[in-house]
């Protein structure tokens, strides 16, 4: 029961830090692994001797990504610090997973077109988004109408990785294709409100300032689900986005029909977008703007994909 309540203590705690549903379910997962860990050792106490134990665990048992072990130690440190009051201490014994340094798939724009030839609809029009704005899937399906700004030909992307908002370019090419389809979201919301529903989730200071403000269109999602599903969090039956699942599995099947010698995902076509615009001359500062990065070394891994073969080196074989 003490274990529950703490982890109901953690759940309160990033709600009320409005941190994502999809973080509450990791911070809890790891926090649960954490506990069950000390649970199956001798020292069966919170300490940084126990962190460190179960970190290490997870890079020299387990061998997981160093992101993962990231995630790990990020939710760690939250309940320890924010729910138990306590401190992880400087963990001086801790050792890190190996970062992994592949170099991200990139599709040619030629590939890019043959996938997308075999994806219709609303399905489609996201993976556009992707390509043409370099969003993160969870991004582009988290767009609210009132993100989409066709005069300046810009979205803005809230809450990204790291709770930071950036603006990034709109096609122009999507203009007419993404009016027409908000015309179908308001027809839809309009049948919702008829029906007594309509109210969409917000952010949780706005909810309670404006408790109406969620039945208008601005805030509805610009990619609503077909269906009205139950708010884990508030219990209300709502209109939410799309599922990321549906967009990821259409883009593997349009991969598979297209012929493509790649491992394409949804994410593949953010890093197309960046090594694009690289190679269309546009410098690397405006592409680390577009995409959200905080720093521009992470940007810069798009600048060995673009490297010609061999770091540019003629072999001899293409003489004879």
């Amino acid at each position: 029961m003490e274990k529950e309540k703490c982890l109901n203590q953690l759940k309160q705690e990033i709600r009320r830090r409005n941190y994502s549903y999809k973080t509450e379910k990791a911070y809890l997962q790891w926090v649960r692994r954490y506990c069950s860990f000390l649970e199956q050792s001798e020292r069966k106490k919170i300490d940084e001797e126990s962190i460190t134990s179960y970190l290490n665990y997870l890079a020299n048992d387990r061998q997981v990504a160093a992101s993962t072990q990231n995630q790990a130690l990020c939710a760690i440190i939250f309940f320890v610090e924010q729910v138990m009051g306590g401190s992880v201490g400087e963990l001086s014994e801790l050792q890190r997973a190996k970062e992994s340094q592949n170099i991200p798939t990139v599709l040619s724009p030629s590939e890019v077109k043959a996938v997308l030839n075999h994806l219709v609809g609303v399905k489609l029009l996201v993976v556009k988004l992707l390509y043409g704005s370099g969003l993160r899937i969870s991004e582009a399906l988290r767009l609210r109408i009132k993100d989409v700004d066709f005069e300046y030909n810009q979205l803005l992307v809230r809450n990204s990785k790291g709770l930071k908002d950036r603006f990034t370019l709109l096609p122009k090419s999507l203009s007419s294709k993404l009016k027409n389809h908000i015309e179908k979201v308001e027809n839809l919301h309009a049948r919702d409100l008829a029906n007594g529903h309509g109210e969409v989730i917000l952010p949780k200071a706005l909810a309670q300032k404006y408790p109406n403000e969620g039945k208008k269109l601005v805030w509805q999602y610009l990619f609503p689900s077909k269906t009205r599903r139950t708010d884990p969090r508030t219990g209300k039956k709502q209109r939410y986005h799309l599922s990321e699942s549906n967009i990821q599995k259409a883009v593997r099947q349009a991969v598979d029909k297209s012929g493509i010698q790649k491992r394409a995902t949804c994410h593949t076509f953010r890093h197309s977008f960046a090594t694009h615009l690289l190679e269309n001359g546009y410098d690397i500062r405006t592409v680390q703007e577009l995409l959200g990065h905080q720093d521009v070394s992470t940007t810069m891994i798009y600048t060995h994909v673009i490297k010609q073969g061999g770091k540019g080196v003629k072999s001899p074989v293409d003489q004879l």
